[in-house]
């Protein structure tokens, strides 16, 4: 009993109606919120009243535009707290906006489906914007040739498991420089110097729990292994916090089949043609058979 059910309802003439917005975000914590003033429970989740948070009217259009419409809300620890919109804990995460009889919560549409875009903050206020599932399609697709690799490690296109022993190590962090960029380890034994340049590094304790970051370098200094990141965590990341390192690729052949041994799914074309190649034509001393110009020109 849902959409049907509510059809019957709104077709009755008084009615009972309010909405409700559920949020999951990439971690997997999902949130309720409703205009209700009491909670209610919707599709299994507990939806909190006065949380502080509306939406706006939602622009709902045919064919492959984009629908959307914004959340407004109040920063709170019993919510969405400051910190964890600051820490991208809610960057991309999935948003539904019911209409619900409140009387009867199974009686319920789903009015908008998504993801949450960019977030604004004033004070202790906040707007995101909601992206429609047609958003997707509003952007560039396909792939390049490049000499260096298109995939991401460990994606379904390269299919190189970073699980495997001697591609990851989880230590705790032993000293961080004040901008949060720089991390320090004494040592990282069986892992070459720049083994984790390139790669991912993900917090698996403390204030930071779940959030990743990329390996900008990872160079042996004298007894020291110093590690420094593209992006800080936006979060609090101390000292004694466990930490995940993972093996970074170039994105060149030769790493590929040398550090992986997974040429087999390079996704490169590591012998296409050089911009010198482009440029040449026919020179003196050089054979003019009527074949390609190509040989001699590719450095």
């Amino acid at each position: 009993m849902t959409e049907g059910a509510l059809d019957i309802h709104l077709a009755g003439g008084a009615t009972t109606v309010c909405r409700a917005w559920t949020v999951t975000r990439r971690d997997g914590t999902v949130l309720g919120f409703t205009d209700h003033d009491r909670d209610l429970v919707v599709d299994g989740i507990a939806c909190r009243a006065g949380s502080g948070l509306t939406a706006r009217a939602l622009q709902q259009v045919t064919g492959l535009a984009v629908d959307n419409t914004e959340a407004v809300g109040a920063l709170s620890d019993g919510a969405i707290s400051e910190a964890d919109l600051s820490a991208g804990r809610y960057d991309r995460a999935e948003v539904r906006i019911w209409l619900v009889n409140w009387a009867d919560p199974a009686a319920r549409a789903e009015m908008f489906r998504g993801t949450l875009g960019e977030v604004v903050r004033k004070g202790a206020e906040f707007k995101a914007e909601l992206r429609g599932l047609s958003a997707a399609l509003n952007q560039p697709v396909g792939f390049a040739y490049t000499r260096g690799c298109s995939a991401v490690l460990g994606d379904s296109r390269c299919r190189f498991d970073l699980a495997q022993p001697g591609y990851f190590t989880e230590r705790a962090v032993e000293e961080i420089d004040e901008d949060g960029r720089v991390l320090q380890f004494a040592e990282l034994a069986g892992h070459d110097d720049r083994w984790f340049e390139g790669g991912r590094l993900s917090v698996l304790t403390g204030g930071a729990a779940g959030l990743a970051t990329m390996i900008r370098s990872d160079r042996q200094v004298g007894p020291v292994r110093r590690v420094e990141l593209w992006q800080a965590i936006r979060a609090e990341l101390a000292p004694g916090d466990m930490v995940r390192l993972e093996a970074g690729c170039d994105k060149r052949a030769e790493t590929c089949r040398a550090k992986f041994g997974n040429f087999l799914n390079f996704r490169g074309f590591p012998h296409i043609p050089g911009e010198d190649w482009l440029a040449a034509y026919p020179r003196d001393g050089q054979a003019a058979g009527g074949g390609s110009l190509m040989s001699g020109a590719v450095g």
